[in-house]
């Protein structure tokens, strides 16, 4: 067993950010949601944003008080700045479906669409908002800016669908809690008891791996009823085809196991009617299979035999955005990672910048790089793979449950980056 970290000392090194000035919420927004729609087009080298749709929805789950990222994660970032001072008064990173398949050589020989969301507290004032894209150098580049008008009678304000929603487990307000809302893909009208047993025992394993384990009250969960036509999900591969409410499918970037969809306008049509920071959808399918995005979408099947391993991975990805730590299993990516600029994920590394990753964590016993033996098998050291790369990239530990579906637990790096997250959401 990789011994445990204080969490005291791990605070200490993950909180001063909090230290930093934040916007007064009171000044700048109100207690309801402002919702863009857009469509993020382009190829591997292009990325341009076509707004579908603005909408004012009656609940927002995020921190009042933690506003702005001071060291933003994802490979994309939306921002809102106040026209008037030209002060940012929100931002989040994000990692969309949109930037994996810039990866792929599809995005080579064409354009490409996807459908995105962008969520935040509803402004007072005028404001500009932007959304930036990560260069291959790293650094953020502005793809899109315009100005929003809070009084602009465009922004529709339509009631929310009337889904049953059952509360799972709410310990606090919204404001600050971590809000997580459940979506039932691929469940008939007559399959609801069953999507709700399929929530618990997700929300169960969850919180028996460290460091969930010791966050229960940390964390709102809710279950919203969508029924589908039919039951399961699209394995476009096998030519077998359903008709469901979030229209979700195996096969993305022709890969067999990666389960995802596009219709992110139905997911948050559905997430609507509860406050929330994290969409996390439930396939109704004994296939093994799901992905994770961060601060985008979690998904998962719910009746393989390891998907509530599968469960906790995927939230590592979309709540966390820790990043896949294995590199020998097929992938549809080319050059996913440049090797001459530091991952912006927490548990991987080039060692362009090792000493912002886990440098003082490791004894100074164990070599740097560590071999892959047995003898290091518990041990937490600098171990050459990850990211989809044997070489070049480093990760952590031997195993770890971002790498594998052996472990239960996340290795000391994760926890971390999972106790950053959690807190920031919360204070």
């Amino acid at each position: 067993m990789i011994r445990k970290w204080k969490l005291v000392s791990l605070l200490l090194m993950v909180f001063p950010q909090f230290l930093l000035a934040q916007p007064e919420f009171s000044d700048c927004f109100i207690n309801k949601t402002l919702r863009i729609d857009y469509l993020l087009n382009g190829t591997d080298q292009t990325a341009e944003v076509i707004v579908k749709q603005l909408k004012k929805e009656p609940y927002y789950g995020g921190s009042h008080v933690n506003l702005v990222e001071p060291n933003p994660m994802g490979t994309y970032r939306y921002q809102l700045m106040d026209e008037a001072s030209q002060e940012v008064i929100f931002s989040r990173g994000f990692s969309p479906i949109f930037q994996e398949w810039q990866t792929t050589g599809e995005a080579k020989r064409r354009k490409g669409s996807f459908y995105q969301v962008a969520i935040f507290p509803f402004p007072k004032k005028i404001c500009r908002f932007i959304i930036e894209q990560r260069n291959w150098e790293g650094e953020f580049e502005t793809v899109f800016s315009t100005e929003i008008d809070p009084k602009n009678y465009f922004i529709l304000e339509e009631k929310v669908p009337e889904y049953a929603i059952e509360e799972l487990s709410v310990q606090g307000s919204p404001q600050t809690k971590v809000d997580v809302v459940i979506l039932p893909e691929g469940y008939t009208a007559d399959e609801m008891d069953k999507f709700v047993a399929d929530a618990k025992r997700m929300i169960k394993v969850l919180f028996e791996a460290e460091p969930f384990d010791g966050h229960q009250q940390d964390f709102n969960w809710y279950a919203v009823k969508v029924p589908s036509m039919e039951s399961g999900t699209d394995v476009p591969g096998e030519h077998s085809y359903k008709n469901t409410a979030f229209n979700s499918h195996f096969y993305t970037f022709d890969t067999p196991r990666y389960l995802t969809t596009q219709d992110m306008l139905s997911i948050h049509d559905a997430a609507s009617v509860v406050p929330y920071d994290h969409i996390y959808l439930l396939v109704n399918t004994a296939r093994y299979g799901g992905g994770g995005f961060y601060n985008f979408l979690s998904i998962t099947s719910v009746d393989d035999s390891l998907a509530e391993k599968v469960f906790i991975h995927e939230f590592g990805h979309g709540f966390a955005g820790l990043a896949d730590e294995y590199y020998s299993s097929g992938v549809a990516y080319s050059d996913y990672y440049n090797l001459e600029v530091e991952p912006w994920e927490a548990n991987i590394t080039t060692l362009v910048d090792f000493k912002s990753k886990w440098a003082d964590m490791i004894d100074e016993a164990t070599p740097q790089p560590t071999p892959r033996t047995a003898k290091y098998n518990d041990v937490l050291g600098l171990f050459e793979g990850g990211g989809y790369s044997e070489k070049g990239i480093y990760s952590p530990v031997m195993d770890c449950r971002m790498k594998s579906n052996g472990p239960n637990d996340f290795c000391p790096v994760c926890q971390k980056s999972i106790e950053q997250v959690i807190q920031w959401h919360c204070k």
